[in-house]
């Protein structure tokens, strides 16, 4: 027994240090230039701002506020808590899954969780998917603990981490209703059903005025401009090998098929042929464990019933359906395929530890690939930044809509212009590759205009970028000129774009 808490300590170092390590190895990008933002403030302002700029609820922001206070609003103190988050994950998952089949179930889950490309990419970014992965782990934990012995105190620890992964992000609620409703269903005492549901109801409320204020600002609106079917292919792809990947097609069939070995467990579990190491009868402090038949049930039915919702309420006209949101649902799914994966390894032991090994290995494979390959990594504005060179003076620069936020970070004395006339001896054009959303797979390419843009006769095309991920043109005359704002608001792609002055420090 004393091996298993040193195996596990050795994933959890494993996991700490992939999610660790480089966090400010790939540019901000824009949502994470967001956040930046927003932390930047005073509190009360970023919490007055969230409305304005967010589509999510305020507890990640508040937290990451505090711990950027420390850690600071550079590329890696941003993203530090998210690794931090994203390690403590890992300890969740072996306890999770310990309940349903013992140690070796615990210790396949935490690798799988451990090694999986989309908690890594989470884990590096600054958003608040790292805590929602957190919490949906930690709300079932207590949810299971909590219907094995409703007591008050297991009641209300539910209830708390209930109430916060409800403040962290607004799909957290298909999950936790359903455990509400199942612990309403259990719990036989009126006043203990009333503790159980009192945080999560005050949140709900708190909330209400925020979603309302929200839904105006139409952040998440991207999100229906691609097909239902293809976000909905997508999400089972993303969880196993992430966003991108090398070879990706190829690498997504060999982990499913791989994943199959833990399919097959997973239903001997399910239908009562595969229970092992003595599950139905370990006791947790005074009482008996339920059998991991029961649990394991219980967590499918679950999972499966809350991304069955969100597939729902998309049906009736509230399609904000994508991987992203659902990545609380992750952690349960690696508990699942751990449980799966221990019932298989008692039926055929050569066959299940090649095929953990491999989906293990798969997952290193991607996040490697992503690690080594720009183009799979996200938007390049730290690099776009870098090439326009040293600023000692005003600038006038094309970019694409939205590229006022990401640049801000990098460049802080950037403005959107409204004159009609700037004053200025140089005219640079910024492109990055456009990304068409639903087309994974798919990697686009910056523009590569063969013919520079021309702004006026004095401006000649002075230096030219071509770089993996985005394209600069820098155009200079020999004095400063008065410069129409509309010769110039037009990118690379020939689509309106803003017009944004860069001045020196």
């Amino acid at each position: 027994m004393r091996r298993v808490p040193l195996a596990l300590a050795l994933v959890c170092a494993a996991s700490a240090l992939l999610r660790f390590a480089a966090l400010d190895g790939q540019s901000l990008w824009y949502d994470e230039a967001v956040s930046a933002q927003l932390l930047r403030m005073d509190l009360a302002g970023m919490l007055d701002a969230i409305a304005g700029s967010e589509s999510t609820p305020p507890l990640y922001y508040v937290l990451a506020w505090l711990w950027t206070q420390l850690a600071g609003t550079g590329e890696a103190g941003l993203r530090s808590l998210s690794a931090l988050l994203g390690t403590a994950t890992i300890p969740l998952v072996w306890a999770l899954a310990r309940r349903l089949g013992g140690d070796r179930a615990a210790l396949i889950a935490a690798a799988l969780a451990a090694a999986n490309p989309l908690l890594i990419w989470f884990s590096q970014e600054a958003r608040a998917y790292a805590l929602l992965a957190l919490l949906g782990a930690l709300s079932t934990l207590l949810w299971l603990r909590a219907l094995q012995v409703p007591s008050l105190r297991r009641l209300l620890a539910w209830s708390a981490v209930a109430a916060l992964a409800l403040a962290t992000h607004y799909f957290a609620v298909f999950l936790v209703v359903l455990q509400a409703l199942w612990l309403v269903a259990r719990v036989p005492r009126w006043s203990d059903r009333a503790a159980a549901l009192a945080a999560p109801l005050v949140a709900c409320v708190a909330l209400a005025p925020l979603v309302a204020e929200q839904r105006s600002n139409d952040g998440a609106a991207f999100i229906g401009q691609s097909p239902l079917y293809v976000r909905l292919a997508q999400v089972p792809k993303q969880f196993l090998v992430g966003y991108d990947a090398p070879l990706e097609n190829l690498l997504a069939i060999a982990a499913a098929l791989a994943m199959l070995v833990g399919i097959a467990g997973l239903w001997l579990l399910l239908s009562g042929r595969g229970e092992h190491d003595g599950q139905a009868t370990r006791a947790a402090g005074s009482q008996a464990v339920p059998p991991a038949r029961t649990q394991a049930a219980l967590l499918t039915a679950l999972a499966t019933t809350a991304f069955l919702l969100p597939l729902g309420a998309a049906a009736v006209g509230e399609d904000h359906l994508i991987a992203r949101n659902v990545l609380a649902l992750l952690p349960l799914v690696t508990v699942l395929a751990g449980a799966g994966f221990a019932t298989a390894w008692s039926r055929a032991p050569r066959v299940a530890p090649a095929a953990l090994a491999a989906a293990c290995a798969l997952g290193l494979v991607a996040v490697a690939g992503v690690a080594s390959e720009p183009t799979m990594q996200r938007d390049d504005w730290r690099g776009a930044a870098r090439a326009l060179g040293p600023i000692d003076g005003p600038r006038v620069l094309s970019a694409p809509g939205g590229a006022i936020v990401p640049l801000r970070y990098y460049l802080p004395h950037v403005h959107v212009t409204n004159q009609p006339l700037i004053r200025s001896a140089e005219i640079d054009y910024l492109a990055l590759a456009r990304r068409v959303r639903g087309r994974a797979g798919r990697r686009p390419k910056p523009p590569r205009p063969v013919t520079p843009p021309r702004p006026g006769p004095p401006f000649e095309l002075a230096e030219r970028t071509f770089a993996e991920t985005f394209t600069v043109l820098r155009l200079r005359a020999r004095s400063a000129q008065a410069v129409p704002v509309a010769n110039v608001g037009r990118d690379l792609l020939g689509d309106p774009s803003p017009v944004l002055v860069v001045s020196g420090p």
